[in-house]
């Protein structure tokens, strides 16, 4: 006999468009993968895709569940106006995530995927003045594109909407001072590879500060901008660079199983 949770892959999997369930299968992996490397906060933080269609509707994770526990047809469909179009397990959706992702997804819709995290390392450099040093190569790739929004408290104001896309303008990558970090993607492997990227950013920084007294070099100027011109290549959407770095990354996890699949 079939388990019920694969008849409710079967079941879910009928119910939606090819393109649909696989940006589905892709938002899943996105979340295993950032439980595989540790990047959770619990239940908390999200990640999220817009639907491939004409209506505003984007995916995101039920209020609740681990990240090790989302698969594709578990997702929850929302709209940018808060209504719920689709909750398999009937348990909502973070309130805060409602009002960081819809309000990126309703300003840009160039940005398919956004991504956003509470790591140790990451709210670190968030809670530091000057934010993102330019001490690593990892940190040049971000350095010239990175964006800040100051702490107003949880996000659950839909107010505090207009001040974030404000700050985030036409970057895609954004620093939530005292809180995490937030990427956005024209795809969700685009997303996930500049997240995995500024994550390991943000550790080599808060290790480098663990040095005691050390001088941290900053990279000169010349350099700075001679690696925000390459980032332009290797960080593009559309680039092999991404394509490869995400297939490395599939590989990984379906050593771990293909649950996130169903």
């Amino acid at each position: 006999m079939k388990s019920m949770s694969h008849l409710a892959h079967s079941t879910r999997r009928a119910q939606v468009s090819r393109q649909e369930w696989e940006v589905r299968v892709k938002l899943a992996a996105a979340y295993r993968l950032a439980a595989l490397l540790r990047w959770t906060d619990h239940i908390y933080t999200h990640f999220s895709a817009r639907v491939p269609g004409p209506d505003e509707h984007f995916l995101i994770n039920a209020y609740g569940l681990l990240f090790d526990e989302i698969s594709a047809s578990n997702l929850v469909k929302v709209d940018v106006d808060g209504t719920i179009i689709d909750d398999p397990l009937g348990l909502g959706i973070n309130q805060a995530g409602y009002v960081i992702h819809s309000a990126i997804h309703r300003a840009r819709p160039d940005l398919t995927a956004v991504l956003h995290t509470h790591t140790r390392d990451g709210a670190a450099v968030s809670a530091q003045r000057e934010g993102l040093l330019p001490i690593s190569q990892h940190a040049l790739a971000y350095y010239s594109r990175v964006a800040y929004h100051d702490y107003e408290g949880v996000a659950l104001d839909l107010d505090e909407q207009q001040r974030l896309v404000a700050n985030l303008g036409t970057s895609n990558i954004l620093i939530l001072r005292n809180h995490g970090l937030l990427t956005g993607g024209v795809s969700v492997e685009h997303a996930f590879r500049e997240l995995h990227g500024l994550e390991r950013a943000c550790a080599i920084q808060v290790a480098a500060q663990a040095g005691g007294n050390a001088q941290l070099l900053h990279a000169s100027p010349a350099a700075i901008a001679k690696v925000h011109e390459q980032a332009q290549h290797f960080c593009a959407g559309d680039g092999e660079g991404v394509a490869r770095h995400w297939a490395a990354l599939i590989r990984q996890l379906d050593r771990e199983g293909l649950d996130y699949q169903q």
